[in-house]
C-alpha cells in the first residue's frame, strides 16, 4: 500500500514522476492550477493537449488523460477535470470527484509512475465545498492504494492554508 503526504506548496514545484492538472474539458488551459501548470510548464503541454483534443474531444468531468511535463520538474501531467457544484446532484458530484483521483492514479500505474501530487479538484472555480471535497479525495486515495501496490506515493498539494488545515484535520 502507498504512502500519503500532506504539503502546503505550489504543484508546479513538486518532484513527482506525475502532476495532476485540474483541467477544464477543453484541455486548452484556464486559471488556478490549470493555467499555472500550462504557464510554467510552456507549450508542449498545450501542444499535446491540442493533439488529445482532435483525437478524441473534449475531456468529461471524471475522466483523466496524460501529457508531457514540459518545462515542469515532473516527468508527466495527469489532465482530470472535476465537477462543478450543483451541476449535478451532491452524490453525483462526489462521484465524479472520486472519479477523477481514481482515473488520474489508475493512469499514472498504467504509465508505470509511482509519486503522484493532486491539487485540491474542483474547489477554486467550481466552487465544491472544500471540506466535502477534502473528504472525497482522501476516500478516494486510500480506496485505491489499499488495492494495488505500482503507486507508491500520493502528495496532496494544497496551494492555500484552509484547504492544507481540512487535509490535515481529516488525515489524522
Amino acid at each position: 500500500m502507498g504512502t500519503i503526504r500532506l504539503i502546503k506548496g505550489d504543484i508546479t514545484k513538486e518532484r513527482a514522476d506525475a502532476i495532476v492538472n485540474a483541467a477544464n474539458s477543453s484541455l486548452m488551459g484556464g486559471g488556478g492550477v490549470d493555467g499555472a501548470i500550462h504557464r510554467a510548464g510552456g507549450p508542449a503541454i498545450l501542444e499535446e493537449c491540442r493533439t488529445i483534443r482532435r483525437e478524441c474531444g473534449e475531456c468529461p468531468s471524471g475522466q483523466a488523460v496524460i501529457t508531457t511535463a514540459g518545462n515542469l520538474p515532473a516527468l508527466k501531467v495527469i489532465h482530470t477535470v472535476g465537477p462543478v457544484w450543483g451541476r449535478q446532484t451532491p452524490d453525483e458530484s462526489d462521484e465524479l470527484l472520486a472519479a477523477c483521483y481514481r482515473n488520474s492514479l489508475a493512469l499514472a500505474a498504467s504509465y508505470g509512475l509511482k509519486s503522484v501530487a493532486f491539487p485540491n479538484i474542483s474547489t477554486g472555480v467550481y466552487h465544491f465545498p472544500k471540506e466535502r471535497a477534502a473528504a472525497v479525495a482522501i476516500g478516494a486515495v486510500r480506496a485505491f492504494l489499499a488495492g494495488q501496490d505500482e503507486v507508491e506515493e500520493v502528495r496532496f498539494v494544497c496551494f492555500d492554508d484552509e484547504n492544507y488545515q481540512l487535509y490535515k484535520m481529516l488525515l489524522g
